[in-house]
């Protein structure tokens, strides 16, 4: 009987061990949306069975953790669908973390009763570290669940914390002399506590590394941006210049026109005057003269598909906010709601509005559009329905890039056929009397 209650206590906490892991791997890997469940049963009872064969046929512990190691791994590669070499990477310390907190919860549990039982994995103390590990790893996963959004740096210090604090209670242990611990033994949890910390700079470091690679993919992005808007902004101009070279034959014409008394074909000839002359007048007047012209250019393009374009603006002077960063917010933001909603069946029913308010020392930017096709997410980010290359699925991680710079945040929500993307940014003033009011 009591075998029995054994062999099922390792076999559960095998189960749950393979369990955290897939779902910690997600959270790391940033893929929780995405795990096969077939992957997730499949890890969870062969990391039981392979637990249950290692129980009745005794191996060395670096055996077991290698076996259970290389499995976890595998399911997990086929769960996540992920990249072998980091679930490898996940896998080793993953073990590891969770062998050195069974041995730590274990050993603490033999200081507190004064005996060395609960080190025994053969008897039904020994089991209790299993338990109180899994309890420990579960708290960060549902810590990690909790926080949909969360940063490098915050996801770095919640897996670093447990790992500190292991690497501190085997040098504690090291010291005590109420449970008698091997002095070989002890030495290998150090060096592995030590693998631990070191492991978990490395996949800091390349966290860091996948960030620049995406800040340089984004400023990439943004500069073919403005590039766009800066051919377009020349087209325009040359326009203009070729009307005001022309300005006296135009004005010829339309004298001799109106001594004819032809009212209506001067009236239609002033008309088409003034049409490359209304694009560049119609400004909105931020104060930012690249961020007037990127508002403009999208309220003619939304014209021109038969958009409405709501526009009001309320607009701070005289602060740290850049154009580059305000045109790649805004930019990206009206290329997608125009884009949504030019695919809108209806003219009607085709609509965009931009708010810009200023509210104390934060400025908030809502873009609302309607959408015709239904939105998808992962992981909390939009996922793109394009099924062509370039840049495309960009557009939103390059606005949330450029808010972060003023500590600001991009949310997006959606209801029915309208589509919402707020962005709040906390700008300084520069000193002048009109941004101190």
């Amino acid at each position: 009987m009591r075998q029995g209650m054994l062999v099922w206590s390792v076999f559960l906490t095998g189960v749950l061990r393979a369990w955290l892991y897939v779902l910690l791997a997600g959270f790391v890997l940033e893929k929780r949306a995405s795990a096969k469940r077939k992957g997730l049963l499949l890890a969870a009872i062969g990391s039981g069975g392979i637990a249950v064969l290692l129980f009745l046929l005794p191996a060395p512990e670096a055996v077991g953790m290698l076996l259970e190691a290389l499995w976890l791994s595998g399911c997990g590669a086929y769960a996540l669908g992920a990249e072998v070499r980091m679930c490898l990477f996940l896998g080793a310390f993953y073990e590891i973390a969770f062998s050195l907190w069974q041995f730590l919860l274990s050993a603490g549990l033999g200081l507190w009763r004064d005996s060395g039982a609960f080190l025994d994995g053969g008897c039904p103390e020994g089991q209790a570290g299993s338990w109180l590990t899994l309890a420990l790893l579960g708290l960060v996963a549902f810590l990690g669940a909790r926080r949909r959004e969360m940063s490098e740096q915050d996801r770095f210090r919640l897996l670093s914390l447990p790992v500190l604090v292991g690497f501190l209670g085997v040098i504690t242990l090291s010291e005590q002399k109420a449970v008698f611990l091997p002095e070989e033994l002890l030495d290998v949890w150090i060096f592995l506590s030590l693998v631990l910390l070191v492991g978990l700079l490395v996949f800091h470091m390349r966290g860091q590394y996948r960030m620049e690679q995406e800040i340089a993919r984004l400023k990439t992005e943004q500069a073919e941006l403005l590039e766009r808007d800066y051919q377009a902004l020349n087209r325009s101009y040359e326009e203009n210049a070729r009307l005001f070279h022309d300005m006296n034959r135009h004005l010829e014409a339309l004298y001799r026109l109106l001594l004819g008394e032809h009212y209506g074909e001067a009236r239609t000839y002033l008309e088409d005057l003034q049409a490359p002359v209304r694009e560049l007048a119609s400004t909105a007047y931020t104060g930012d003269e690249a961020v007037d012209y990127l508002l403009n250019s999208r309220a003619a393009l939304a014209a021109k598909d038969g958009i409405s374009f709501e526009l009001q603006v309320e607009f701070p002077r005289h602060t740290n906010l850049r154009s580059a960063d305000l045109c790649a917010i805004l930019g990206n933001l009206l290329d997608n709601a125009l884009e949504a909603a030019g695919k809108v069946a209806g003219a009607e029913r085709r609509q965009v509005s931009l708010t810009i308010r200023r509210i104390h020392r934060m400025l908030v930017i809502k873009v609302e559009n309607t959408f015709a096709w239904p939105v998808r997410e992962e992981d909390g980010e939009i996922i793109t329905t394009k099924k062509d290359g370039g840049f495309h699925g960009w557009g939103l991680k390059s606005a949330r890039a450029a808010a972060e710079k003023y500590e600001g945040i991009l949310c997006t929500s959606w209801e029915e056929e309208w589509f919402r993307a707020v962005v709040t940014l906390v700008y300084q003033g520069l000193g002048t009397e009109e941004d101190k009011n």
